[in-house]
């Protein structure tokens, strides 16, 4: 088994191979490589352009080619086709044929517009177009213009051909079962796989059924109605279909646009609902802090009202009032005119004595008898 080199390691697609059983699996991606510049910089000659080989032609067998050949003598690969609307199939099938032998030299062959509209139909694209489209595919080596729809034993020789690569599909066409029968029996015949999926004709079908859709593309492109072989009738038919989805799509933006605002709108007033509804919260509470059952405010009143109770209301005189007796006695003095012949003290009498004590008291008393008379 040859390494593989880095230009193979650079094909990291997935393709569909057919497994030993016989089911279709997929291939794995192949591992990365360094950057490198492997791109050719000229366009692949074409067959009668380049100067003849003299060199006697030996055609190398299957296990030579396999092998490796000397780098002087690279096996040269036949491929030919249509080639018309040049896609990516095409490009798979042209690497594969490069790749079949370590050291191999690919030529392309293309048939004629007179030799395709003769056995396949008609082609989108002319020759000249097919022609340099091969030319401008990196695995080509050499182009052969007005290639034949059945491969002659002198054509294989003239350009010393040593295998032929196609799909294993026999290919009816011509009259003929497989035009590829004599090669394989032959030997000369290098089997590659058909990529599915994509084909010439798929690409035509989805023009074809998309063809308003394509229509209206190239007239909003610039293309007039004769160009593109359309009525006068359908033209303007497909302008209004044109205005219509112009509107439609204005239409949709608007909604879209709608919707976004709607949303960016809820966004913002559930948030302001939440904002609301923390500060009603708080709010409330702080409400019944200060004017609840046994908020603020009430204890406040309640120690207002008790210190204006006390401020308005008097105070409380006691049940009964002292009699003379049980008053405190008052400083005594003696009048100036008993203080020389009066005796001694004695027990106070209200008759018949010299002299007598007045009390502060009954000063007093008398002070008040004087103003009620």
């Amino acid at each position: 088994m040859e390494p593989q080199s880095s230009h193979e390691l650079g094909i990291a697609r997935k393709r569909r191979r057919e497994g030993s059983n016989g089911e279709t699996e997929e291939g794995e991606r192949l591992g990365k490589i360094p950057r490198c510049t492997v791109g050719l910089k000229n366009p692949a000659p074409f067959a009668d352009e380049l100067e003849p080989d003299n060199k006697p032609y030996e055609r190398v067998t299957m296990e030579e080619a396999k092998k490796g050949t000397p780098f002087n003598r690279p096996v040269r690969v036949y491929a030919d086709g249509i080639f018309d609307v040049f896609h990516s199939g095409h490009a798979r099938a042209l690497m594969q044929a490069k790749r079949l032998f370590p050291n191999s030299h690919l030529i392309v062959g293309v048939c004629s517009d007179e030799l395709t509209h003769k056995y396949k139909g008609f082609t989108v694209m002319n020759e000249d177009e097919r022609y340099d489209a091969i030319r401008h595919c990196r695995y080509v080596d050499e182009v052969v213009r007005n290639a034949p729809w059945t491969l002659t034993p002198e054509f294989l020789a003239k350009h010393r051909i040593d295998f032929v690569a196609h799909d294993d599909i026999p290919y009816s066409s011509a009259g003929s079962d497989d035009v590829y029968k004599h090669i394989k029996e032959a030997g000369m015949f290098a089997p590659t796989q058909r990529t599915e999926g994509i084909s010439t004709s798929d690409i035509i079908t989805r023009i074809v059924r998309d063809y308003d859709v394509y229509v209206r593309r190239n007239l909003q492109r610039g293309y007039t109605a004769k160009e593109l072989n359309v009525s006068f009738i359908n033209e303007k038919k497909y302008h209004l279909q044109e205005r219509v989805d112009k509107v439609k799509r204005k239409v949709r933006d608007v909604e879209e646009k709608s919707k976004e605002f709607v949303q960016k709108v809820e966004e913002k007033s559930i948030d302001l609902i939440q904002k609301w509804e923390e500060k009603s919260r708080e709010f409330i509470g702080n409400f019944l802090q200060m004017f609840g059952p046994e908020g603020a405010l009430k204890h406040m009143l309640k120690e207002g009202k008790g210190r204006m109770l006390q401020a308005i209301s008097p105070r409380q005189s006691p049940n009964s009032s002292p009699t003379r007796e049980e008053r405190s006695p008052s400083p005594t003095f003696r009048l100036p005119f008993f203080s020389k012949t009066s005796p001694p003290p004695s027990p106070p009498h209200h008759s018949g004595a010299r002299g007598y004590l007045i009390s502060e008291d009954d000063e007093d008393d008398e002070d008040d008898d004087d103003d009620n008379n």
